[in-house]
Order: C-alpha cells, then structure tokens, then sequence
C-alpha cells in the first residue's frame, strides 16, 4: 500500500542502502533524471550529480543525514542524457527498530526556474540600484523603519554636501532646522507616511555647511510583500532657484495689488473662472457701494439688471471674453443700492504661464452723467418694470420646477419605468378580460401587477436609503465587531437558514470600532447578503477577515460564489447597477452603492477583487480603536 502510495506522488522518491546505493525509485524519479530503473537501481546516489566522481562529497552528505536526521542542500544535478538542471535534494536517514541504521529516503527536486528568477530578480535590483545611484538631480535614499538612512545616491551627495560614508546610519533628521526639530517634524512625517503612505511638503532643509535650501520632499512608506513596513524611500530636490523667483513674483504682484487699489476713477476686480469676485479695490467701492467684505464670493451678476440676468448676460460674456481674449461693451449696471448706472465694461480672460484660464480682469468705468445727458428723455415704464419682476418670478418657479423634474427624472431613468409599464400593461390585460365577461387568468394578472407594484415600493425605499445614508450626523461609538457579525446574522437568519450558508469570523480579540452603529450593521449585511445571493445554487460560504494595521483596520468577506470580470468590478458601485437579469438575482442595484457611502463617510476605501466562477472578496478600511 504505501509503495503504492509514493509510486503516486509527483516528486522524486528514491530509497538508499546504508552505503548510499540506490534500492528503489518512484515513477517521477524515473521522469526526472531520464535514466530507467535498470539504469538507476543499485548505483550509489551520486551518479545523479553533475560530477559522479565526486565520492567525497557523497560521503560527507550521507554523514550528515545520519548525525542530524535530515539535511538539505542544492546544487547542479545531471540527467541521464546529460542535461544539467538546479536540484533541491532532502536526504533522511531511516534506522530498524532496534535503531540500527538501514538506509536513507531521498526526495529530489527540480527547483531550476526558481534559481533562475531569483538570479533575475537579484539582476533587476542590481539595474535598479545602479540607475538610481547615477541620479544627480534629485537625492534619492532609503531608511529603515526607525528613520536612519541606510541607501545614499549621487543626487544626495551633490545636494547636501554629505558624501556615503558620513550620512549612512545617521537619522534624517540631521538635514533639519532646530525649529522643525523642536517641533518633532520628523516624527510627523514618518508618522504621516505610515498612515496616508505617503507625505509631501515644500520646506527649508540644511546642507552639511549649514546653508539651508528650500526643498520639494516626497516620503513614501515602503512595505515587502507580506505587508509589513520595512521602512520609508525619500526623495528631495532643490527649488531654492525657483522659491526665489516665486518669491520676487510674490513682491511684483503685491506692488500691482497696491497701485490698483488706491485707484478711485474705476472699479477694477478680478473674478474666478466660474466669475465670482476674488478682489475689490476703492473705485469699485466708490462706483458701486459695496464694501470689500460684502461682496467678495459674490457671482458678478449682482451689478446686472435682472432682465440681462433672464438673459444669460453674464455668462455670455465671460464665454466671449474666454473665446477672443477680451468682452468689451457699454451697458446699465445695478449699485448697491438699487439705483442704475450706465457703465463702459470691459472683460479680460486671464491666463497662467501654462495656458490654463485663471479668470477674468474687469474694469468698469462709470459713463451715467453722459448717458443722461445723452437719454434725457428717456425713461423705463413701469409696464417695462413690471414685466421685468414677472419674468422673475416665472424665471424662479421655472427653477424650481426642473430641480423636480431632475430629480424624479433620475430615478425614472432607471428602473421605475419598468415596473410602471409592468402593472400598466397587466392592468389593461385584466381591463380587456373584464369588458369580455372572461375573468380567467386575471388573478395572475393581478399577481403579477402586485409584485411590479413591490418592486417600485423596493426602489423607493432604496433611493430613500441611499439619501439618508448620506446625510445627517454620524452617531459613532465603540462597537464590538463580535456583536456587530451577530447582530447581521440574526437580522438575515431566514436567508441564511433557506441558503444553509456558513459564515466564517476569525475571532482571535475583541476588536473594537469606532463607528455608527445603524450604517456599520447595514454595511455588512448589504455585503454578506450578497454573499449569500450570488452562489449559483452551491452551499454559500462566507469568511469574514480582519488586518490590523497601524490606526486603521482592513475587512475582507470573501464568497464562493459566481464572482464578477474585471470590467465590471469598477462599476459595480455605481447606483442602479446591476449585472445579472433580477429574475435570476432579485434586487435594485442599489446596496453596494449604499456600501460605498457608508464606508466613505467613516473616511474609509471599499474595493473588491474578483473572477468570474471563483468568488468575489469585498475589502473595506476604517478607523479603528483597540
């Protein structure tokens, strides 16, 4: 039986004398070396190494299995046609029962593209070191996770004066000014970068001279394939050049502020690109009557008569002004305090050194004295007015009628028609049967009618779920996730009974969570639900997991269920999305987006990792309190 067994297994197995001879040999030692049983049964060991003559190797080999039990050891194995390959080698000794020793069992491997990656990827490092070291322009080094450099690059010495053998094992804070240090800058960072992954900042640094310079920083958490933080890159490069030039820009600017606001003859100010007013100087107080604190974050349509206003005026000429460069007319403005003013306007589109729209200049001059004398006679009626207010009370109601609109419109354009044409149709059916005296079948019209019916008052209901999660104070506190897992269960126990789905819950320490209670209990039972839901008929199995990382915690449910493509994973958080047909997997497409909120509001991240037919896994992060 047991040889039986080993003549299955997919290793090489082979079975030696004390003397190291070979006594026997499996099948997949067989499709290994390529030598044939008769070739192989009663040679010592050796043969299957790439030097045969090599006995005092052997030797050695077989007196170490025998002192120590076991050993391991790689090295180049030959096949029988001569074929070299990487072999990992286990040598056991086997002894009677009187513990007299009767052999050794031999396990060999081929462990060839192992060694091969690893020398690949000792190759890449070697690339990666060598390219990042030659860098001048920016200082680029490693720390470990205490903050002590441990990698020094070119960039570094040519930037702070520091050559390898002074700064490696130095902590980072050396290149800091005594305020930041006093200030425990460098803790923060560190501390920043483990939290975020990463910090970046603009500052003064000091060079080995103590000249100081002002850098751009970027320091980034680094974490090895387990997860764990192993320490922290850095990178810095000198804007010392370039802090300068801000800085006598700074000072040009400021002159300019100062000569444009002591102007009186004309209101001059600068609005943003969406043209809210962002500066006021004393012209335009004087022109207009406002104060500079009353109407700064002001739309600039304030000054517009409310008949331009109807008209889109504003808008039109910030788009003509963003078009040629510039909007230049005469037109009646409004003041403060409500009187008019014929006003020469003009609007310049304003641009930075990248060609991006940062606003607009306007300069308006105050021409009413000319326009009077020009339009003496002429006079607004009150018809004229009259009808200007009307206009603005329509204009308002008109407003607030397409909010509605819009916003039933939203819910319309997804899934409420459905349902509507559903109960209109089997209505009109049972109408048809009536007015004929025939009454058969229109229970099941009815029927029919009456779950479209539920399945409008379902997206309802969801819409209002999904609003109220979204507004509103979170009513957070310490939560015990144990309670929390137990209070979903007992909510979805008839799911979970008619499913017979098993939830798995790594309980190795009370966790606690700081959260609101209402949208953590609907969060987990959204996803296990689902869970449950998409199983394709099998039992569902659900594993709740739980990573405690350094101030916040990560969550995983995993399912064996039908999974989802890639394509979709990035939308299935969207509202109303739904993947499946809902005769196949009732629901309105809405919890997941609840999911979404709900982890959002507690600053946290959902994501989900997934393929099709090998179950789907929901990750989430939130703060947490142990």
């Amino acid at each position: 039986m047991h040889q039986f067994l080993i003549e299955g297994l997919p290793e090489a197995i082979l079975q030696l004398d004390s003397s190291g001879h070979i006594r026997y040999c499996n099948r997949a030692a067989l499709q290994l070396t390529g030598y044939s049983q008769g070739d192989m049964l009663g040679k010592p060991i050796h043969i299957l190494m790439q030097d045969p003559d090599d006995k005092i190797r052997n030797t050695y080999q077989l007196n170490s299995a025998l002192s120590h039990g076991k050993i391991t050891f790689q090295g180049w194995n030959r096949k029988y046609d001569g074929e070299l390959y990487w072999a990992e080698t286990i040598l056991a000794a086997l002894y009677q029962d009187d513990g007299q020793p009767a052999g050794f069992g031999c396990i060999v491997r081929d462990v060839s593209e192992q060694k091969y990656n690893e020398k690949l990827l000792r190759d890449n490092e070697e690339r990666f070191r060598l390219l990042v070291e030659g860098v001048q322009e920016y200082a680029i080094y490693m720390l470990d996770i205490d903050g002590n450099i441990i990698t020094w690059n070119e960039g570094g010495q040519k930037l702070t004066g520091y050559i390898s053998s002074e700064i490696i094992g130095k902590h980072f804070s050396t290149f800091y000014t005594a305020n930041d240090l006093i200030n425990e800058k460098p803790k923060v960072e560190l501390d920043t970068a483990i939290r975020t992954g990463k910090y970046e900042e603009e500052g003064w640094r000091i060079k080995k001279n103590g000249a100081v310079f002002w850098a751009s920083i970027v320091l980034t958490a680094v974490y090895n394939i387990d997860n764990k933080l192993i320490g922290f890159s850095k990178v810095i490069k000198d804007l010392t050049e370039q802090n300068t030039e801000e800085t006598a820009l700074r000072q040009s600017e400021e002159r300019y502020r100062l000569l444009v606001d002591q102007v009186t003859d004309y209101a001059i100010f600068m609005l943003d690109e969406k043209g809210r007013i962002v500066s006021w100087n004393e012209g335009a107080k004087r022109i207009k009557g406002y104060e500079r604190e009353e109407i700064i974050g002001k739309y600039f349509s304030i000054f517009y008569p409310q008949e331009d206003i109807f008209d889109g005026k504003p808008s039109y000429e910030l788009k003509v002004a963003r078009r040629d460069g510039k909007y230049e007319e005469e037109g009646w403005r409004i003041r403060k305090d409500g009187t008019r003013l014929w006003a020469n306007v003009v609007i310049t589109a304003v641009y930075d050194a990248n060609g991006a729209l940062r606003g607009f200049s306007k300069v308006t001059r105050d021409l009413t004295e000319r326009k009077k004398a020009e339009e003496a006679e002429k006079e607004i009626s009150d018809k004229y007015r009259q009808m200007a207010l009307e206009l603005e009370t329509i204009n308002e109601e008109l407003s607030r009628t397409n909010t509605d609109l819009e916003q039933f419109t939203s819910i319309v354009a997804h899934d409420l028609k459905e349902p509507l044409r559903t109960v209109k149709s089997f209505l009109h059916l049972t109408s048809e049967r009536i007015s004929k005296g025939q009454v058969d079948g229109i229970e099941g019209f009815v029927s029919k009618s009456l779950l479209a019916a539920d399945r409008m008052k379902e997206l309802i209901e969801n819409v209002l779920n999904y609003s109220q999660v979204s507004k509103g104070h979170l009513q957070t506190g310490p939560l015990l996730l144990d309670d929390l897992v137990d209070h979903v269960k007992e909510n979805l126990k008839g799911s979970l009974d008619r499913s017979g789905a098993e939830i798995l819950f790594d309980r190795n320490e009370n966790i606690n969570i700081v959260a609101d209670k209402v949208q953590l209990v609907q969060l987990l039972q959204n996803l296990i639900s689902n869970a449950i839901k998409f199983t394709d008929g099998k039992k569902p199995v659900i594993h709740l997991k739980h990573q405690q990382k350094e101030e916040y915690a990560i969550f995983s449910i995993s399912d064996n269920g039908i999974g989802i493509d890639v394509d979709s994973s990035a939308k299935i958080f969207d509202p109303f999305r739904r993947l499946h047909a809902a005769r196949n997997y009732p629901g309105v497409g809405m919890g997941l987006a609840i999911c979404k909120r709900v982890v959002e509001r507690h600053n946290g991240r959902i994501w989900v990792e997934s393929k099709p037919g090998e179950g789907s896994t929901f990750h989430f992060t939130l703060w947490e309190q142990r």
